[in-house]
């Protein structure tokens, strides 16, 4: 009998996108490759998030299961994550690039934080269609930028997996209670403050 995917849905306060609700990141991942038509859908999410002076300062480099670029990206991960990611059908790298095009000569100080809301439309776009993604920073970002010559003014920031769920008791033993764990977040007092850090905001 085939299995039945986790669903994990958030319990939230407040009535939520669908597919913020479903977003989560599992580790057990089938090696059914997405549609290429969808992976294009992905990443043109990415290309419409929002960036410091229209920088777009991201960049990706994506590997297939199979290829020499997912062999390379997963080298680079640490044990942790080799335990896991190898059955997912897409590896990518994630890059923010320091050099501001605007301003010759001047580091774009926001790059990483522009990166990181390029992922987040992402990883929205690819859970509304059912595609899921985990992000991860066990790695190795100085062997992953002498593998890939990343450029100097360039910095590897996090590697993800995109893919579809599968069966959790097919993990390591030693991750199947954390794939199945229910999914828990600080409370909204715990992060969002007024008058001083600290003190939350409590004018709801």
């Amino acid at each position: 009998m085939r299995f039945q995917p986790l669903h994990k849905h958030a319990t939230t306060d407040q009535v939520l996108l669908p597919a913020i609700k479903k977003r989560w990141s599992p580790r057990s991942f089938s090696n059914q490759q997405p549609e290429m038509s969808l992976l294009r859908r992905v990443f043109e999410a990415a290309r419409w998030a929002p960036s410091a002076s229209n920088e777009q300062p991201w960049r990706f480099i994506i590997g297939l299961k199979g290829d020499e670029t997912y062999q390379k990206i997963f080298s680079a991960l640490d044990s942790y994550n080799q335990l896991w990611a190898g059955t997912a059908p897409v590896l990518m790298l994630n890059i923010a690039n320091h050099s501001s095009k605007r301003h010759p000569g001047r580091q774009n100080r926001w790059a990483e934080y522009d990166l990181g809301q390029a992922l987040a439309y992402l990883s929205i776009q690819a859970m509304s269609e059912g595609l899921f993604a985990h992000q991860m920073g066990g790695f190795d970002a100085d062997l992953a930028s002498r593998l890939f010559d990343i450029p100097d003014d360039h910095v590897v920031v996090s590697v993800a997996v995109l893919g579809y769920p599968d069966d959790p008791d097919l993990l390591h033993p030693n991750l199947v209670e954390a794939e199945k764990a229910v999914r828990k977040r600080q409370d909204i007092s715990e992060m969002v403050f007024s008058g001083k850090f600290g003190e939350p905001f409590r004018n709801w």
